[in-house]
């Protein structure tokens, strides 16, 4: 081949050699971003129990494929390890809550970029009694007074701050030690209940008129045990108490985020439906500036 055409060929192969480096150069430089690694763990908030489609390879932690912890990583594209579990309470995090139910932290490790959680709700059964006992006391009364704290006081919240507060900050720093570089996002319990009684409510959440805003003050508390504990462990807290406000269990079907004691359309009342755990989901993306 004569010099002249050979220069030639090598000057195109040449040029074709650096214009596909250029190009993996390029393709490197705009790659997707690492798929994150992450962790769901928590109670029946997190888990989405009572809504459809129910997760069938657990049906003792009554989880759902629907949940807030589903829709984040939808969003995002995050590869989803999901241990969390309904009736949850912080020791099920290094303890087995059910039999062939791994402790949740076991489901961390130092490759773990995300965890979510919503805990404490269940511990002292915080939750259950307080509905239950107020509920009760709500009918007796015919919906009148406020039974429910006349009889209890501040029982519900001395067991907030003396049980479930410690046992919250030593369930978070237990996961930043099995996930050291993960970011971790304690989420608060959107509002059960509304600000003051709606008497077109009792029929479907049978509270006393005057313990409506005792409930409400209740579950305040437990929230911010929830950011205090998570602020002191480094954790962020996703704040619902602005965004959930007007999607409590008396507002409309459409509208709420939570279902009613009675008359709801969810297979567990008082726990978000699914507009609730798409809602929880999409305020979490935007508290932790996930797309």
């Amino acid at each position: 081949m004569p010099k002249h055409a050979l220069r030639r060929v090598m000057t195109a192969t040449a040029a074709a050699v650096g214009t596909l480096a250029l190009g993996l150069t390029d393709a490197t430089a705009h790659a997707a971003p690492a798929t994150l690694d992450y962790v769901a763990l928590g109670d029946s908030y997190s888990a989405g129990s009572g809504v459809l489609p129910v997760d069938l390879t657990n049906l003792l932690c009554l989880r759902s494929t629907a949940n807030y912890p589903h829709v984040i990583a939808a969003a995002t594209g995050a590869h989803l390890k999901d241990v969390t579990c309904g009736a949850a309470q912080t020791s099920d995090f290094t303890e087995s809550q059910y039999p062939g139910v791994a402790p949740q932290l076991d489901a961390l490790d130092a490759g773990t970029d995300l965890v979510t959680l919503t805990i404490g709700g269940n511990d002292n059964n915080t939750f259950i009694n307080a509905i239950t006992a107020c509920g009760t006391a709500g009918v007796l009364s015919g919906g009148k007074g406020s039974p429910c704290e006349d009889k209890h006081g501040t029982s519900f919240d001395d067991e907030i701050e003396t049980n479930t507060y410690p046992a919250l900050k030593a369930a978070l720093s237990a996961v930043r030690a099995e996930a050291p570089g993960a970011r971790v996002a304690a989420l608060g319990y959107p509002w059960i209940t509304p600000a003051t009684a709606d008497p077109s409510c009792f029929a479907k959440l049978p509270v006393a008129a005057g313990d409506v805003p005792y409930l409400r003050a209740i579950q305040a508390h437990l929230n911010d045990a929830v950011r205090r504990a998570a602020e002191e462990t480094g954790a962020t807290y996703v704040d619902f108490s602005a965004v959930s406000d007007g999607h409590d269990a008396c507002a409309d079907r459409g509208t709420r985020w939570i279902e009613p004691l009675l008359f709801g359309t969810s297979l567990v009342p008082v726990h978000p439906n699914a507009l609730g755990e798409r809602r929880m989901a999409e305020h979490t993306m935007s508290v932790l500036g996930l797309s």
